[in-house]
């Protein structure tokens, strides 16, 4: 309730920018997300058993060792905006489908389709990204961007014939006898 008040008074505005200068979205929420992401993985490969705790210590020691340097934060505020731009383009996509597209052909065919839109969008945020990020640099994208993207196109194509081409063969039902 109180936050509720404050939030009230100053605004919601002034309330994330309170937390930006409190460190939250460079420090802790790249730190939750490091952390939950190993910890997920260390779960799912089940290398200490039921062991929890090592999972847990290995999971703090890599998201904090990660924020070490300014890298980490850096690149989470670079990729997350352009990857909320790519969401709401994705999101436009599907709302124009879904207006133009009956039941079954959907879910045939235009699973592919927005697939492909998708590791489109993937590819686009992964390149822009690295070419804003100091590090990178960006001489590379503007040098080798039509090659790049003629290069997806014609790999992207080749799937896409490959894919159309094969064809299903019934499977023979096992005999009961």
């Amino acid at each position: 309730m109180l936050m509720l008040q404050w939030a009230g008074q100053f605004g919601f505005a002034e309330l994330l920018n309170q937390l930006e200068s409190l460190g939250f979205f460079k420090y802790v929420l790249p730190f939750l997300l490091i952390f939950a992401l190993v910890y997920a993985i260390l779960t799912k490969v089940d290398i200490f058993g039921q062991n929890k705790g090592a999972g847990v210590i290995i999971a703090l020691a890599v998201g904090l060792l990660a924020l070490q340097l300014d890298f980490v934060p850096a690149f989470f505020q670079n990729v997350f905006p352009k990857f909320g731009i790519g969401l709401a383009f994705l999101l436009i996509a599907l709302v124009l489908a879904g207006a133009f597209i009956s039941g079954g052909d959907y879910n045939k065919a235009y699973q592919w389709i927005f697939f492909g839109l998708g590791m489109a969008m993937f590819i686009i945020i992964l390149i822009t990204s690295l070419s804003d990020w100091q590090f990178v640099g960006r001489w590379w994208w503007s040098e080798y961007a039509p090659l790049i993207i003629t290069g997806f196109v014609v790999i992207a194509g080749i799937v896409g014939v490959i894919l159309a081409g094969v064809k299903k063969e019934p499977r023979a039902k096992p005999s009961t006898g």
